[in-house]
């Protein structure tokens, strides 16, 4: 039976987590996100579940590492200078092959920067963020019903392809309250006979590393690593097209600014523009072939997002060139209005048309 409730976007999370049947939760309170790890700590011990709260993002990262290795389903949250903290622990976790779901409540910066919302961790979760030659598969939810459906959704694919999952969210979908439904979800059987989970019986040891002293071991690891990231790209690609069919333009938002897009969309729609909305719901994979075919039919698209520019490179490489690709940002946690849009988008399209 599906119950709908009224709750923030972290909470929903949380909740999710534990009916995705999530293990082990480890992490440290950090602003706006701390109602995860409260959340938690209050619901998960009548699961029987664990929850600890670590001393440190670098402590709770480990922890992960530790328990994924052992064929737990875990998790942890934090938001921008946390998951900084975390990125070394993300790396090793990527290197060793180990499923787990990583959140990222985005507030603005850089340094300590403010607890408002933002989405300058776009580079840091879909460029690697850490060292060496690594992806996470990166989720973009819009909404607190997302907040929880891709909990599912990012256990499943992190243990499909046994790497790290990271949902980047933000401090206003993670404080904002709507209404959302837990539906029934069934956890796939998953062989894990890889994990550290002690030698019964004849079978060989279990080693979990990412370290290979030998370069022509470690390349071989990288190559394996790449052929599973190819696979991904193949067949994980997740999107949502609004009013593109009969576009002219094209903004181009995720998370929080395509909320906002959508209503700008509306305003320019009810003055004559034809504009749609591609929102990638997933970072990496990004949709590149989609953006590319898109750019075959529209006069320009704009990035929207809360930053100084970091997705619309990724929106210049997929349209290669065929259209301008311009940019709208906001920042220190700043949120645009849709009518700031559409003024901007109205002042582009007389640029382009003079020139």
């Amino acid at each position: 039976m599906t119950e709908t409730k009224l709750m923030k976007g972290n909470e929903a999370m949380a909740e999710a987590a534990i009916l995705a049947g999530c293990d082990a939760y480890f992490g440290y309170p950090i602003t706006p996100q701390s109602e995860v790890l409260e959340y938690l700590a209050r619901e998960m011990p009548k699961h029987n579940r664990i929850v600890m709260q670590a001393e440190s993002e670098v402590a709770s990262i480990n922890m992960v590492y530790g328990a994924a290795g052992a064929g737990f389903r875990t998790m942890t949250s934090s938001s921008s200078p946390g998951i900084s903290l975390m990125q070394e622990g993300i790396s090793y976790i990527a290197g060793a092959e180990l499923p787990c779901l990583i959140v990222n409540v985005n507030r603005a910066g850089p340094g300590l920067g403010t607890i408002q919302p933002g989405q300058g961790d776009y580079f840091q979760s879909v460029k690697g963020g850490g060292h060496g030659d690594y992806k996470m598969i990166v989720l973009a939810p819009a909404s607190v019903q997302e907040m929880a459906d891709f909990v599912y959704l990012g256990f499943d694919l992190a243990d499909k392809y046994r790497n790290p999952v990271l949902m980047l969210s933000d401090g206003a979908i993670g404080q904002m309250m709507e209404k959302v439904q837990f539906k029934p979800y069934t956890r796939p059987a998953v062989d894990k006979s890889w994990a550290t989970t002690g030698k019964p019986g004849t079978r060989n040891r279990n080693y979990i590393t990412s370290l290979f002293i030998q370069p022509e071991r470690m390349e071989q690891h990288n190559l394996k690593l790449e052929e599973k990231f190819k696979r991904i790209r193949e067949n994980e690609v997740r999107f949502e097209e609004i009013n593109t069919a009969d576009a002219e333009y094209l903004f181009v938002a995720y998370g929080l600014s395509a909320r906002i897009c959508q209503k700008a969309m509306d305003i320019a729609r009810d003055k004559g523009i034809k504009i749609g909305l591609l929102r990638p719901i997933t970072l990496y994979p990004y949709p590149y072939k989609q953006l590319e075919e898109l750019a075959a039919q529209v006069k320009m698209m704009l990035s929207v997002e809360l930053n100084s520019g970091q997705m619309v490179e990724d929106v210049r490489l997929a349209v290669k060139g065929k259209v301008p690709v311009e940019f709208y940002g906001r920042m220190g946690g700043m949120m645009p209005t849709p009518e700031e849009i559409v003024h901007h988008l109205e002042n582009l399209i007389q640029y382009h048309h003079a020139n």
